[in-house]
């Protein structure tokens, strides 16, 4: 078990080393693993605007780390992320709508 604490705190602190380099503008390696990938090509699928680029990284990683920190295993990518907030935010619109008829 121990061995599984060890591994997704290593997998954070990479994720959070990238997420910085990207938050950076300055992605100077040319080596990846194949999880970074993945996140990378995610990332880039979502088409984030210029705009709120930055901020959305930034809340995409503290998402991470919550997750993280709650024991989920694995990593959140971007996307279902994106797709979760639309989702509470459609919750939260019919409910408003349905209080104020």
């Amino acid at each position: 078990m121990r061995d599984v604490i060890l591994d997704s705190e290593v997998l954070l602190g990479q994720f959070n080393r990238l997420m910085q380099e990207l938050l950076r503008g300055t992605m100077t390696r040319n080596c990846f693993r194949p999880w970074e990938i993945d996140i990378l090509l995610d990332i880039e699928s979502c088409n984030l605007r210029d705009a709120n680029r930055r901020e959305t990284l930034r809340r995409y990683q503290k998402a991470v780390q919550r997750e993280a920190e709650r024991g989920g295993n694995g990593l959140l990518k971007l996307s279902a992320y994106l797709e979760r907030n639309r989702t509470k935010r459609a919750k939260i619109s019919e409910q408003a709508a349905g209080s104020a008829v």
